[in-house]
């Protein structure tokens, strides 16, 4: 289940991901799982494009990964929990500079 989460994970993030200069590198969510029953709870640790509306992505991202979940395994999602692991800024770390 836990590589069912990851992939949903990174289908919603596709939507984030984009600008108009192309597409942030963000590192592969990992997920963690716990079942009991008949239900699960999801953890989340996941990198995020910068700029963004932090809520509004939190909760698309964990909407998203709940219903996919659910629909795909037939286990009732209970909790998505996520940690922000790192914003990467559109361009890369590498032509971003503090001024």
């Amino acid at each position: 289940m836990s590589r069912i989460a990851v992939r949903a994970a990174q289908e919603a993030l596709t939507k984030h991901a984009r600008s108009p200069s192309g597409h942030v590198k963000l590192a592969a969510p990992r997920a963690t799982v716990s079942v009991h029953s008949g239900s699960a709870r999801l953890g989340l640790t996941l990198d995020l494009p910068y700029p963004i509306d932090l809520a509004g992505a939190s909760r698309q991202v964990q909407n998203y990964v709940s219903e996919r979940v659910t629909h795909l395994t037939g286990i009732r999602i209970t909790e998505v929990t996520l940690s922000i692991e790192h914003l990467v800024p559109y361009g890369g770390l590498e032509h971003q500079r503090v001024q």
